[in-house]
């Protein structure tokens, strides 16, 4: 015994009016679908990287000269080895007259300054 049902039978009096009552057609025609609107983020700018000692200090000419010469990369290389050198330097001299690690972290920071001042990390 194979029974169907509708959609509009099952649904009772609201399903008629629904399926294709003029109530339907009428809520149709006075709202229309909601827009769909895509909100970009906002755009954030990247700072720009640049070097703050550029142009200041007497050697900085002659760093930025070296710089643009030997490339970018190769060029922080060295100056990272340099650094590095430097600073073994101190921490031998600290040793040699025995100053605590305070003290040569001041000595690394005075170096720094007096790098900064005179051009070298131009």
């Amino acid at each position: 015994m194979a029974t169907s049902l509708s959609a509009a039978a099952s649904l009772g009096s609201w399903g008629t009016s629904i399926s294709g009552g003029e109530d339907h057609t009428m809520l149709q025609s006075k709202a229309p679908p909601p827009p769909h609107f895509r909100v970009a983020r906002p755009v954030k700018l990247r700072p720009v990287m640049r070097n703050v000692n550029e142009g200041k200090g007497i050697f900085a000419p002659i760093v930025v000269v070296a710089r643009n010469i030997i490339g970018k990369k190769k060029f922080n290389q060295l100056r990272g080895k340099a650094i590095a050198l430097h600073s073994q330097v101190i921490t031998e001299f600290c040793k040699s007259i025995g100053a605590d690690s305070k003290q040569r972290q001041g000595l690394i920071r005075i170096a720094k300054k007096n790098g900064e001042r005179l051009g070298f990390l131009a």
